[in-house]
């Protein structure tokens, strides 16, 4: 039985391999965002890896060659200049609309598409497998990876990253992953796997995305694949619905739930019915869309619940209603080990402390339309002074959409991308209103955020749970950090 506390999979490398092994040194689950981790491993890589832990776990990789590619190609050791010596750009011809690309901080990767090249697919394996590897480093414990399915390009190759470097876990909401037991059992055999693509205006047609990882070993010659085991799955819902549903759909797949509140941080499910508004902008949610805990508990698989349980009395209380355990995510984003920018970090806490911060479900700031919620802080692109002034651009990509053209074929695009460009691909200029580039965003959350050529920094997009009251326990005037162990012990040893 996993451990009944869950460490959330947060933002992009907000959960990063820091945290993850502390909570799961710490007897819990520990677990990593598997968000952009290809983008994260190269600006890392092109910081000079400080510390050296990149360059290490490659170095642990099955195949040497692979990753010894990726070091040649994106290691700086001397990230001093490091402006001025990466002048190439490698992506494909629609990236990065409205920049320019002739001396940006990172170099970029070609946009996430339903068809990825080798060299793609093995950065993103490498990626996922470095995380993993350095989060499960010298410890039994358990390790997860945390995916949205809304990014659906990048998610075969990055599962079997995973899956080589051991991970115990697959966690995945934000859409209805019922496709993905069946994947993890092929990736497993190193079988081909592919997933339904969600295109818009497809109708009748079905488009695919897959994945066939004995072709790119075939490609690299003839070596002795590593074996690999089939992680478990747990899939994230926020209704006993959604649950029963995949349930059916994927018999004997699913290992358990974790069943999220709509006051939790990032995504949140989109009110069932006619979406209302509050005076103040946000979506309402009602008796409707609260779980029903007894039909979960019916399904006869663990549970954890998730928003607003980060305190001894509250995770008494989820598990009194038959939840095996919760996960806990806001806190443990603003401890010392999360990967937050520490100056970001300590300015939140600050406005925490002095009652000066609040958190905004914004129905509009994310592409996909779901439900995201806007931490606030100056500075950021809470801020509506900071959202107008940023140049509006796609360059990295992952929150495109897929949508069929007239002839069949299928594009991409974003709302949050250049507003003409967006026409252009046949989307509605309104459904371009208040989008946040939140890709470029939450990569600024973790000190890796572009800096263009023109000198334009991409600024942050904080992220929390409404219930930023779990955080005054832990921070006083004097005192503006702490650590995982220090979450970790007040709820577990208490529950």
């Amino acid at each position: 039985m996993l451990p009944r506390l869950i460490q959330g999979g947060m933002g992009v490398g907000v959960s990063g391999w820091q945290l993850a092994r502390e909570v799961a040194l710490l007897g819990q689950l520990g677990v990593v965002s598997g968000t952009a981790l290809d983008t994260i491993l190269i600006r890392r890589l092109g910081s000079g890896d400080p510390g050296g832990h990149m360059r290490r776990a490659l170095a642990a990789f099955p195949d040497p060659q692979v990753s010894s590619r990726v070091l040649d190609r994106y290691l700086r050791v001397d990230p001093v200049g490091v402006a001025d010596s990466l002048g190439a750009i490698d992506a494909d011809a629609d990236a990065g609309a409205g920049a320019d690309a002739s001396s940006p901080r990172y170099p970029l990767l070609p946009l996430p598409r339903a068809r990825l090249t080798p060299d793609r697919e093995w950065l993103l394996i490498l990626a996922n497998f470095v995380e993993v590897y350095l989060a499960k480093e010298s410890h039994r414990g358990v390790v997860g990876i945390n995916f949205l399915h809304k990014i659906q390009f990048p998610i075969l190759p990055s599962l079997y990253g995973a899956m080589l470097a051991g991970v115990d876990v697959v966690l995945m909401g934000a859409g209805i992953p019922g496709d993905i037991p069946a994947v993890l059992d092929r990736l497993a055999r190193h079988e081909p796997a592919s997933i339904t693509l969600d295109v818009l205006g497809a109708g009748d047609q079905r488009y695919d995305t897959s994945f066939d990882p004995g072709r790119l070993w075939e490609i690299e010659g003839p070596r002795e694949v590593p074996a690999v085991h089939r992680p478990k799955f747990l899939a994230i819902v926020s209704s006993a619905t959604l649950a029963r549903a995949l349930v059916k759909k994927a018999p004997g797949g699913i290992d358990g739930f974790v069943v999220e509140a709509p006051i939790a941080g990032g995504h949140n499910a989109p009110p069932r019915g006619v979406q209302q508004l509050s005076r103040d902008g946000e979506p309402i949610y009602g008796v409707r869309d609260d779980a029903d805990l007894g039909q979960m508990a019916d399904l006869g698989l663990p549970f954890w619940l998730a928003g607003g349980y980060a305190s001894r009395e509250k995770f008494r209380a989820a598990l009194a209603t038959g939840a095996h355990g919760i996960q806990v995510g806001t806190v443990f984003a603003f401890c010392e080990e999360s990967g937050l920018d520490p100056t970001l970090r300590h300015r939140f806490l600050a406005g925490v402390l002095r009652g000066e911060t609040s958190v905004f479900t914004d129905p509009a700031a994310s592409p996909t339309s779901f439900p995201f919620k806007v931490a606030a802080l100056p500075g950021t692109l809470s801020e509506a002074a900071v959202y107008e002034e940023r140049p509006r651009l796609c360059d990295l990509g992952y929150l495109r959409r897929a949508y069929r053209k007239p002839d069949g074929t299928v594009d991409y695009r974003c709302p949050a991308e250049p507003v003409d460009e967006y026409v252009r691909k046949g989307g509605k200029a309104e459904e371009t209103v208040g989008r946040k580039c939140l890709c470029n965003g939450l990569v600024a959350n973790i000190g890796l955020g572009q800096r263009r050529a023109d000198g334009y920094e991409e600024p942050p997009l904080l992220t929390a749970g409404n219930d930023l009251a779990c955080l005054k326990p832990f921070i006083s005037a004097g005192r503006l950090s702490y650590h995982a162990r220090d979450v970790v012990e007040s709820l577990v040893s208490h529950a």
